[in-house]
């Protein structure tokens, strides 16, 4: 019953040259290997404020940094956070901030201010149990759709998980890649377990790491178009202030030389470009991997620190002579939809594990045209999921009942619809 899907796991993007003979291991936290995989990507600019449990990177980054000749700023709040990492952007730094929770809420406004200026830098956010201040110390993964719709409007994002260390060094450096060859913001969004557990590393000299920088190719004032409609792949490009020409940023829709706009035919244009960037990049963008699908009859799928208790009870499952699969989601935003369409449509269930009260799932259940029966694992208590609540799921029928009809069907379609 199962299908052959293909893998597109982070080392098939090749940013690493990996010379065993260069390889230095490590056993570190997430946070200190972010910090450390940002300064392999050339992170010229860090501009944050400290919050738990995201507080290791910048307190890793203000000793490596003035050691690498780069900007370490502890700013007075998370709003200032956000616009100094755009404006060091703008000034030609790779530059990057991280956060957790009440922080990322902050930098909502400032982050779309990025997304339609088109301003390329990374946004760690070490996901925390909320709401507001909630545990500052718990896990959580409640973040899935912040990181998609926190900022208003309608956009594209990009957004990234780890789900293990090794994961967090590469996933930082794919991380800048993608905001600097692409012109946007992108969210490494981590969670706490990830964020503080320790794990052997290997690490890369800095000369094996390949780095995109973005041309600084002089451009007559009169003629550059920092927002071009008409480049072949949408992606203008952004030359740093300072370096010859001279252009006009907004936070308002704007034409194709940055100043404010109401002509629909250049916002349209603009709206166009946006989205084709993204899907011209869409192979590079969709990272994830898939185990054991070839025959599978039930499958999981899940990210982060949950995907490694997912792994396990897939594991688990085979050895009990269960034919269970597992797609591990890397890049959450923009979902990878084609391949859970092909699980969807192939096995007769699917577990979400996440910690959270049901977000993915939510994106999973969009998907699902098939009639294939789609469950939950969720928590959102501070505490992990585990492997062996992921196989009771497996055993859990949550056939849904059939249609009834008035006022009651209508109420419990809405109520399974926002999961009372």
């Amino acid at each position: 019953m199962g299908v052959k899907l293909e893998s597109k796991p982070i080392s098939r993007l090749g940013y690493i040259r990996w010379k065993p003979e260069n390889i230095v291991y490590g056993f570190q936290q997430g946070n200190e290997t972010c910090a450390e995989g940002s300064i392999l990507a050339g992170l010229d600019f860090y501009g944050g404020y400290p919050i738990t449990p995201s507080s290791e990177v910048a307190e890793v980054l203000s000793v490596r940094m003035p050691q690498e000749g780069s900007v370490f700023v502890q700013m007075e709040d998370e709003i200032a956070s956000m616009a100094s990492i755009i404006g060091a952007s703008l000034g030609g730094a790779r530059s990057m901030t991280a956060t957790s929770g009440p922080g990322f809420s902050l930098m909502q406004e400032n982050l779309g201010y990025a997304v339609i200026a088109e301003v390329p830098c990374v946004l760690v956010n070490v996901q925390r149990l909320g709401p507001s201040t909630g545990g500052p110390t718990s896990p959580a993964q409640g973040d899935v759709m912040q990181a998609r719709w926190g900022t208003h409007g309608d956009h594209p994002i990009i957004a990234l998980s780890p789900s293990t260390i090794q994961e967090v060094l590469e996933l930082t450096i794919v991380a800048f890649d993608f905001a600097e060859r692409l012109r946007t913001p992108v969210i490494l969004l981590m969670d706490e377990i990830v964020a503080h557990m320790r794990e052997k590393v290997a690490f890369p000299k800095p000369e094996d790491v390949d780095i995109f920088y973005r041309e600084n190719i002089p451009i007559d004032v009169e003629t550059y178009l920092p927002y071009d409609n008409d480049v072949p792949e949408g992606v203008p490009p952004l030359l740093s202030f300072g370096e010859g020409s001279r252009y006009h940023v907004t936070g308002l829709l704007h034409d194709p030389a940055g100043f404010p706009t109401q002509n629909k035919k250049e916002i349209n244009a603009w709206l166009d470009r946006i989205k084709i960037k993204f899907e011209k990049a869409m192979d590079r963008i969709l990272l994830y991997e898939i185990y054991n699908m070839e025959d599978a009859e039930e499958a999981i799928i899940s990210f982060g620190i949950s995907a490694r208790a997912g792994l396990e009870a897939m594991s688990l499952a085979r050895k009990q002579g269960r034919k269970v699969g597992m797609l591990k989601l890397i890049t959450i935003w923009p979902l990878p939809e084609e391949p859970i369409k092909k699980i969807l449509q192939n096995v007769k269930k699917v577990i979400v594990p996440e910690m959270n009260l049901g977000q993915l799932i939510l994106e999973i259940d969009r998907l699902n045209k098939y009639g294939c029966q789609v469950v939950g694992v969720n928590k959102a208590d501070g505490d992990i999921i585990r492997p062996g609540e992921i196989l009771k799921a497996l055993d859990r029928d949550e056939t849904p009942p059939e249609e009834e009809s008035g006022n009651q069907g209508l109420y419990n379609q809405l109520k399974n619809c926002i999961r009372i």
